[in-house]
């Protein structure tokens, strides 16, 4: 995949490029704390299409948003329709991973106009809240932005450390091979007097803050109801913690043109597991009709 960049309203996104133009369109959406370098094992296995990985703002090698502000899903839906905009596509498929699968669900559902397929892997539509935690978790983000300010990041004076810790989080963990592409795209030099000191990550530390709001089951359900394009839905068995079973089957049962394929592995399944994601895609995303 070669390197490319993007100028939008907020800045500049960069991104990963594999394909002719002439073949269907796909944006790719990354998860969280993840970056462009997550679709590269899948995107070996996928031929047919243009394919476009981006750097979600705030991630990988991409601009962060200015001071003062938040992110927030809604705010991404923009930025992802600014790199369409910014690519010359009016219309389009989306294929996210987990947070990018959140994501490429609230556009495709703001826009059925532009989204023509979706491919959701590890998430669909938002996660959900329940009404009585709406003001402890407001407290708790507004709380956590304030104390943030100041805060110093980590400078680690090798590449292993920030891989070992990838392999190791409690969330989002990945195998070495998948922990390396993502954390050399992940981090920046550090450099004293011209000379390298080491690394640090190179997203921006307003992501590990608690999201302020969350819709509640009805809006999340709602939502999925209102992604009009056919959709393929894949999953990992076993299911993560936050989105059990039967709720996520029930949330795929809710798409009125959707697919769901259920396989063995882990949360990261697309980088660990590519061929056997690529196998349960098939031609979707290469269709033309």
């Amino acid at each position: 995949m070669r390197e490319i960049t993007l100028d939008i309203a907020i800045g500049r996104l960069h991104g990963l490029h594999r394909g002719e133009a002439g073949h269907p369109r796909v944006l790719a959406l990354h998860g969280w704390l993840d970056n462009a370098a997550s679709f590269v094992p899948l995107a070996a296995h996928l031929d047919g299409i243009e394919l476009v990985a981006i750097d979600l703002p705030g991630h990988g090698r991409s601009v962060h948003l200015p001071p003062g502000a938040d992110y927030s899903f809604a705010g991404a839906v923009h930025s992802v329709l600014d790199a369409a905009d910014a690519l010359g596509w009016e219309r389009f498929a989306l294929l996210g991973h987990s947070m990018g699968a959140g994501i490429a669900s609230l556009v495709a559902a703001a826009c059925p106009e532009r989204v023509v397929r979706l491919v959701a892997i590890e998430a669909l539509g938002a996660l959900p809240d329940t009404a009585g935690n709406t003001v402890p978790r407001l407290r708790d983000a507004v709380a956590a932005g304030r104390a943030l300010s100041g805060k110093r990041l980590r400078v680690f004076t090798d590449l292993d450390t920030p891989v070992r810790a990838r392999t190791l989080a409690r969330t989002g963990a990945v195998d070495e091979a998948s922990a390396r592409l993502l954390v050399e795209r992940g981090v920046r030099e550090v450099l004293v007097d011209d000379a390298r000191v080491g690394w640090e990550w190179s997203s921006d530390p307003r992501l590990t803050l608690p999201t302020m709001l969350r819709p509640s089951e009805d809006q999340v359900r709602a939502l999925i109801a209102g992604i009009a394009c056919p959709t393929r839905v894949i999953y990992a068995d076993p299911p993560q913690p936050y989105l059990p079973e039967p709720r996520r089957s029930e949330h795929a049962a809710l798409l009125p043109e959707g697919h769901m394929v259920v396989l063995p592995g882990g949360h990261h399944l697309h980088m660990e597991q590519p061929a056997a994601v690529a196998a349960a895609i098939g031609g979707f995303l290469a269709r033309r009709d």
